[in-house]
């Protein structure tokens, strides 16, 4: 799909859609819509609601033998069970999820509801579930602590939450602390007293459901996301997060089609998850490919994209690194044609060792929680290795100095994004309750990334690196702060300093320096390193926890 311009041309905001490979017919109900406002040269929509306009609209193409025989969800797990659905199958399942969210659980239209869930099918189901009932989706990650949930439950003031059996006794423990939560749901195979079965909700649900009408700047989904100090804060998106990946340059990017199976490997809770296993491939018509695993194994993604014919990855550049630390090229991957790439730079090295194994490049993409994708090497794009890309139109990007000032090419500086006179299209609203860490992201005309970097004659940008503490390892964002209070909770520890240690696989581990207390001070230090690290594990999510630790 691919929302086009030109009011004068066709009324507005137009759409053209992926049919068989190829640019097919435009939806007529979104020529006839009401438009607020330009960006760049496109028209935007007052109205946008992803799971009506772009969901069900390929449900329609599929009745009508205009989109290819592929299922729009592929879901495999370690035991070679397999899930397809269709995008009509898809419509059906999550009109009856919506009205369980809404007649079973009681929520109303803006709520907030958390989703905690490994990659099972059901996770796909209740974030478009909560499109179409206006509900604000807070995904996470499973890897999530009481602490840590406790944290989203009261910050965001979430009135219902969905997990597995693992998390619902951690959910329960801290229940009780979070009066405004009104209703608990459980995907599992088995019941569990005070929570709402959602297996068994969505057999008896109805299919009948009418979608709401959302407007594209109408809350969507929160992510919470680490900074240097403090706590995750909650980064607010609109409905303009995924109208913009309908915009013709954003399509430029896979340009995927509806004959593609694309495979995110991003873990759910994260933006990219969001965006790469739902926006961008349904966007498109494409299959999106699920590969539920028990645990990260390389050999199995290798394994996986020699079975199954999957011709896009979007992963960390962390997973690509791990990838070939093995013989990759005794593995065929006859069907894939693009591999895409974010979270940190690869080295010009490591792009050789992934074409000379599989015969392709691997593009750059770049965002953040806060912005989406906003730059990257698109598909067909002239590859300088290194480079993250040019700014995806019409976003502009600009290096500026610590005053706002636009600096020359090849003058290190601030990563930014203008953002007046106009406001881009799917940039974060800001920080949830929180005016002033989102003011300190503005400086004069644009929004500030915190990255350093450059940009060249032709327009394209080299990341140097972060211009505050957050620790970038294998694509998770972690605040050194995070990591210093969970070890300040341990009796062991009287100070401590987190860093960020450059890594080969993972661009950067957690590193922390430890200042004992002086009962432990006689302690063995290589059993003392141990024990801190699982007290790390334990009071907070689990990839925060220092690999190296000085004591």
């Amino acid at each position: 799909m691919q929302l086009l311009m030109r009011s004068q041309v066709l009324r507005g905001l137009c759409v053209s859609w992926t049919v068989y490979g190829s640019l097919g017919p435009r939806p007529r109900h979104l020529l006839a819509r009401t438009f607020s406002r330009k960006w760049g040269d496109y028209e935007i929509p007052k109205e946008f609601n992803f799971a009506s306009d772009v969901m069900d609209h390929w449900a329609r193409m599929e009745k009508e033998g205009k989109r290819d025989p592929l299922p729009a969800l592929w879901w495999v797990n370690d035991k070679g069970d397999e899930i397809k659905w269709n995008f009509q199958e898809l419509g059906d399942l999550t009109r009856q999820t919506a009205n369980v969210l809404t007649e079973n659980c009681g929520l109303q239209r803006g709520d907030r509801l958390i989703i905690i869930l490994p990659r099972i099918p059901e996770l796909w189901l209740l974030s478009v579930g909560c499109m179409r009932t206006g509900l604000v989706l807070l995904p996470g990650t499973i890897q999530l602590t009481a602490k840590d949930i406790l944290y989203r439950l009261q910050s965001s003031k979430a009135k219902g939450i969905v997990t597995y059996e693992t998390l619902a006794p951690v959910v329960d423990s801290v229940a009780s602390d979070c009066p405004q939560l009104k209703t608990k749901v459980l995907v599992s195979e088995n019941s569990r007293d005070g929570w709402l079965h959602f297996k068994t909700l969505l057999k008896a649900a109805s299919i009948d459901h009418t979608c709401v009408k959302t407007k594209v700047q109408d809350p969507l989904i929160i992510f919470f996301t680490s900074g240097t100090t403090g706590l995750p804060k909650m980064t607010l998106h609109s409905s303009g997060l995924a109208l913009r990946s309908c915009l013709p340059s954003s399509r430029q990017i896979l340009k995927l089609m509806s004959s593609d199976i694309s495979w995110c490997l991003s873990d759910p809770g994260w933006i990219l998850s969001f965006v790469g296993t739902m926006i961008e491939p349904w966007n498109a018509g494409a299959c999106s490919f699920i590969r539920d695993m028990s645990q990260f194994n390389p050999e199995t993604i290798l394994k996986t994209l020699s079975k199954f014919p999957i011709t896009c990855t979007i992963a960390a550049s962390s997973v690509y690194r791990m990838l070939l630390q093995f013989n990759i090229s005794s593995y065929k991957f006859p069907t894939l044609k693009h591999s895409a790439a974010g979270g940190e730079m690869l080295l010009p090295e490591e792009f050789e060792k992934w074409k000379k194994a599989t015969g392709l490049n691997i593009h750059e993409i770049y965002g953040q929680s806060e912005t989406g994708l906003t730059c990257a090497v698109s598909r067909g794009m002239k590859i300088k290795k290194g480079s993250m890309g040019k700014a995806i139109p019409p976003f502009e990007m600009q290096i500026i100095d610590d005053k706002g000032n636009i600096l020359p090419p090849g003058t290190e500086g601030n990563i930014a994004i203008r953002i007046k006179p106009t406001r881009p299209i799917g940039l974060f609203s800001g920080y949830l309750n929180n005016p002033e860490k989102t003011s300190l992201t503005e400086l004069g005309d644009f929004y500030v990334t915190g990255d350093r970097g450059t940009i060249d004659e032709e327009g394209y940008f080299w990341f140097l690196g972060r211009y505050d503490d957050v620790i970038n390892a294998s694509g998770y964002r972690i605040g050194p702060s995070e990591v210093e209070n969970a070890l300040a909770e341990h009796p062991a520890v009287a100070e401590s300093a987190v860093i960020g240690f450059p890594d080969p696989i993972r661009g950067e581990v957690v590193k922390a320096f430890v200042v004992l207390t002086p009962e432990f001070r006689s302690h063995d230090p290589d059993k003392l390193v141990r024990e801190l690290q699982q007290h790390v594990k334990k009071v907070t999510a689990p990839y925060k926890y220092p690999r190296m630790l000085i004591v």
